[in-house]
């Protein structure tokens, strides 16, 4: 199914992006929120997570650039 073929997406780029623990947990808990408002129609901006979730896109953009 689609969705363990992402579980498989996320652990390679673990391996590649070298994130941390926490960076990860943003990008799972954004990656949550887009399901629910794109399957469920609950849309719930949280501020701090999207300020978090830019500053991880950051991190990853400047890493790709190297």
């Amino acid at each position: 199914p689609w969705s363990r073929g992402l579980g498989d997406v996320y652990k390679r780029q673990q391996h590649t992006l070298d994130l941390a623990a926490d960076q990860w947990r943003v990008l799972d808990q954004a990656h949550r929120k887009r399901n629910l408002a794109e399957y469920e129609g609950d849309i719930d901006v949280d501020d701090q997570l999207l300020e978090a979730l830019i500053r991880v896109a950051d991190l990853i953009a400047d890493r790709q650039q190297r």
